[in-house]
């Protein structure tokens, strides 16, 4: 055999036995979270901070302070549009180390604004920025793992990513406590410039060059056309977004809710962290189960019990028995739920377009992210001084999710051969 076919064999083989070469799994998956955890700590640190933003920069009204964070994921949402094709083209690495710079500079600029109006358009190129962490997060797993190693590699990462959701909010608020809200800002970028660092010194290119593909308006629309028109992709997609509505629904209106609608301001942080808590012990758990039973058995049975979770919930609220704790629990109960859903939803949705991982991330996560975002708003916009416009979310966005994915799936939940979609497959 000729030595270059036989060094090219062996990379090859190198290859698949150490997809991310240099890195170990831990380490790997550990730099995973942190990629997603910028997006994060972007949004949860900010909720303690709003009433002291709206008052510095004189808002009149206490439902426009939700822009803050609405703002932020349009900007997060529409970028990702870009990323993949750029990611297709150049490779992942460059185009992660762009966007993180881009996240870095625009939160400086949020700590440096003098008025509302430049606040919101640097949170949105904040969230233009971290787009890339999103879709390039996906494309490096999926370009090293598919099927239900994909998801269990997800949920992994998601248990140390959920660790910035659970401390967010705390930091934002120990930051207030004894510095001016600005600072928060400064740690978003002292965050981003770490993980600048540790991209660029430990990440190996993960895309091989023979799976670049040149930008070209044709090739996007024919991997455009693709990530819409394949039925599981786009319709786990869209399931994915309707439930997410939910969630970004209560970040908007979790500050207002615990202070005006239970008057449970200092209880805030801490309830906040539980129920972040619950979406990480659905993700341990979702690792621990997905190889066995599925991924879509996992997501559908989580979905019915996100369902009813939150009708239990929009009954206690409408009924005049909401308390602090009964919030807690439903609460934290749906969350758990959620955690299960999204890692599969995701996982399923990404299964069959590996060919043209990044150009489905960037419509998988321009969909999620503007139609949650957008629904998310409208729920937190509707707040009344109760939290009944936020379980009512809650349950419809849940139930519009079972009917996209029944729809999906033909009518059958929890297939995983002939008849309910795609099977999942091991890897």
């Amino acid at each position: 055999m000729p030595r270059d076919t036989t060094a090219a064999t062996a990379t090859r083989a190198s290859d698949q036995a150490s997809p991310h070469r240099g890195m170990g799994f831990v380490q790997f998956v550990a730099l995973i979270a942190a990629m997603m955890a910028t997006n994060a700590l972007a949004i949860d640190s900010m909720l303690p901070a709003l009433p002291q933003i709206s008052a510095s920069l004189g808002l009149a009204g206490d439902n426009e302070r939700q822009w803050v964070i609405t703002a932020y994921l349009l900007g997060f949402g529409v970028a990702q549009i870009a990323y993949g094709s750029l990611a297709d083209r150049y490779g992942r690495k460059p185009v992660l180390l762009a966007g993180l710079s881009l996240y870095v500079l625009f939160s400086l600029a949020c700590a440096l604004t003098t008025s509302f109006e430049m606040l919101l358009v640097a949170r949105a190129l904040t969230g233009v920025g971290a787009a890339a962490t999103r879709v390039l997060a996906v494309s490096i797993v999926r370009d090293c793992y598919s099927g239900r190693r994909m998801a269990q590699v997800m949920s992994l990462s998601f248990i140390v990513f959920l660790a910035v959701p659970i401390l967010a909010p705390s930091i934002g608020q120990a930051i207030v406590l004894v510095a001016p809200w600005r600072w928060i800002f400064g740690v978003m970028a002292l965050f981003g410039g770490a993980v600048i660092a540790w991209t660029a010194l430990k990440l190996p290119e993960t895309l091989h060059p023979e799976d670049r593909t040149p930008i070209s308006a044709k090739a996007i629309l024919s991997a455009f056309r693709q990530a819409l028109t394949e039925r599981t992709a786009i319709g786990y997609t869209i399931a994915a977004t309707l439930v997410l509505a939910g969630l970004f629904g209560f970040i908007n209106s979790a500050q207002q809710v615990f202070v005006d609608a239970l008057g449970a301001g200092e209880w805030f942080t801490l309830i906040f962290a539980g129920i972040a808590g619950g979406i990480a012990v659905a993700s341990l758990v979702n690792a621990r189960i997905v190889e066995r039973l599925g991924m879509r058995k996992v997501s559908h049975g989580a979905l019915l019990g996100f369902i009813a979770f939150a009708g239990i919930h929009a009954i206690v609220a409408h009924t005049g028995h909401e308390t602090v704790w009964t919030f807690a629990l439903l609460q934290g109960s749906m969350m758990f739920c959620f955690g299960l859903v999204m890692s599969n939803f995701g996982a399923v949705a990404m299964e069959p377009l590996g060919h043209i991982a990044g150009a489905a991330a960037s419509i998988q996560g321009f969909i999620t992210t503007i139609g949650g975002a957008l629904g998310g708003f409208m729920i937190g916009q509707l707040f009344d001084g109760t939290v009944g416009p936020l379980t009512l979310g809650f349950f419809g966005f849940g139930l519009a999710g079972l009917l996209v994915v029944l729809v999906t799936e033909k009518g059958r939940l929890f297939q995983t051969g002939p008849g309910g979609g795609a099977p999942d497959m091991a890897h």
